[in-house]
């Protein structure tokens, strides 16, 4: 990946990671500031990814040194604060990268002496923090200082969600404006108090491109061939030795869909109970891969591997499986270790089978079925996802929706043959691998890829950004007690809500 920063923002960069440490280091006039200086510095020179290579070159700033603590600071925390918002704007993948890579690198120079670091090491350790801290509000802000409120066109696109009969929505926006974050609608029926701008939230299929993004990893690591057969790992099923890898990460082995199917008439045929009342009733049942995978296996495949493209969570439930056979870990482990760990994640949670409660704060989710004659709605926030494993079963927050996001397509966890392929849509879905391509503007080549998610009932999320992961839109959506049904309404909303985002200068 290439680093678009100018040289000066590269310098602003190095001033404020490396003045960070000489900052501790003049702190500690009683302790060993030599030894703070190059317990510092070693920490910055490991930081990886494209930030890391910024820090590698001329890391020395010999215009600091000599100079009083006073007038050090002068200079290092402002650009701090200033190193976070420019990345946040113009490489939003490595500002996280960056924040983390500076308190790494000042713990590391506080225990560079003998004995517990002193008053003035622990003030200056924190007044660093908060120069980290106050990019948020900043960048949050915008290049102009406007308000994140001023914005209108994102509370107005937040707002016709509601309209359209959502209960409720959460948004954030990250773009060369800074990063906005809003809501509309309410918190819970009966209430006023509006959604968490950072609440919890059932992402739905959005899960996809989690587990894509793991097994991909593994493909790039060697444990897995994309184009290898998929029953030499999971040799118990008795799959059909033509599916590959890479026909579960697009949707082409044919596989049935254990949650249903349509018929060759276009009615629908119901699988595993994930519909109506069925699923209302049985929603906190807890399911095994294994159960999901054979339940499908028992309906005749839709066509013969590759020869078609269809929509089925239980490509994704194999995947999990093959993620946990390859990896030789659970799929949860995998994925704090791989993903949740390295981004610092905060909100993002692989539930166990006996999950049924999202974490606080959160939104409430409803949903409508007929029972007979009468339509009965019913609050579904309370349920057991392990029906979606690895295909929509996650816990997350549009926080970390977008964190996640920025450093998938910026190149932070797949090498770019890998990110290519992933991006690189197919057949008549227009599939990549975990990620759905769309030309949102043909004539100004403005293309987005998203995957976005519902559970059963209740709630749905949103995940888009540009290929370059510059720009990107995350959103929790739940559904209200209305008997207003917003699906039909939803691609409109959506369709001017991209608009918005991705079409705006």
């Amino acid at each position: 990946m290439t680093v678009s920063l100018s040289e000066q923002d590269q310098s602003v960069l190095r001033t404020a990671a490396y003045g960070a440490v000489t900052l501790i280091s003049a702190a500690d006039a009683a302790g060993s500031p030599h030894k703070a200086a190059t317990e510092g510095a070693a920490a910055l020179a490991a930081t990886t990814g494209p930030i890391g290579h910024v820090l590698a070159r001329n890391p020395k700033r010999k215009d600091l040194t000599g100079a009083s603590v006073a007038e050090i600071a002068d200079r290092v925390l402002p650009a701090l604060t200033e190193a976070v918002v420019l990345l946040r704007r113009q490489l939003p993948s490595e500002a996280e990268n960056f924040r983390r890579a500076v308190r790494i690198a000042v713990t590391a120079a506080s225990a560079g002496r003998s004995g517990e670091p002193g008053p003035s090491v622990t003030e200056m350790a924190r007044r660093i923090t908060e120069a980290l801290d106050a990019a948020d509000e900043k960048a949050v802000k915008g290049t102009a200082g406007e308000d994140p409120s001023h914005r209108p066109e994102l509370l107005a696109a937040a707002q016709a969600f509601v309209d359209a009969g959502f209960g409720g929505i959460q948004m954030r926006v990250h773009d060369e404006r800074g990063q906005w974050s809003g809501s509309a609608g309410v918190r819970a029926s009966g209430t006023t108090a509006p959604p968490p701008a950072d609440g919890h939230f059932w992402i739905g299929s959005t899960t996809k491109t989690f587990t894509a993004t793991l097994v991909l990893q593994l493909v790039d690591e060697g444990r897995l061939s994309l184009d290898g057969p998929v029953a030499d790992h999971l040799p118990s099923f008795g799959l059909d030795p033509r599916i590959t890898v890479r026909m579960l990460l697009r949707h082409t082995s044919g596989l049935y869909n254990y949650t249903g199917e349509l018929t060759p008439e276009g009615e629908f045929e119901p699988g595993i109970d994930a519909t109506g009342r069925a699923w209302a009733e049985n929603r906190l049942r807890a399911y095994t891969p294994e159960e999901l995978v054979r339940f499908a296996l028992s309906r005749p495949p839709l066509f013969e591997p590759g020869t078609d493209q269809s929509y089925a969570n239980t490509n994704y439930t194999l995947a999990l499986l093959l993620i946990e056979k390859a990896a030789a870990c659970t799929y949860a482990e995998a994925l704090e270790r791989r993903i949740v760990r390295p981004l610092g994640l905060t909100g993002t949670i692989a539930p166990t089978a006996d999950t049924v409660d999202l974490p606080e704060p959160h939104s409430h989710g409803y949903f409508r079925y007929q029972d007979g004659e009468e339509w009965r709605t019913v609050d579904v926030t309370r349920q057991n996802s392990s029906l979606l494993a690895g295909a929509g079963h996650l816990i997350s927050t549009t926080p970390d929706l977008q964190v996640f996001l920025s450093a998938l397509l910026g190149g932070r966890l797949l090498p770019a043959t890998m990110l290519d392929e992933m991006c690189t849509p197919h057949g008549k879905l227009g599939l990549g691998l975990g990620l759905w391509v769309q030309e949102l503007d043909p004539e100004r080549k403005i293309t987005v890829v998203h995957h976005n998610g519902g559970a059963p009932g209740g709630f749905g999320s949103l995940m888009v950004g540009t290929p370059d992961g510059r720009r990107t839109l995350t959103a929790g959506l739940t559904t209200g007690e209305s008997a207003t049904d917003p699906a039909s309404a939803f691609p409109e909303a959506l369709g001017e809500l991209l608009g918005t985002v991705f079409l705006s200068d």
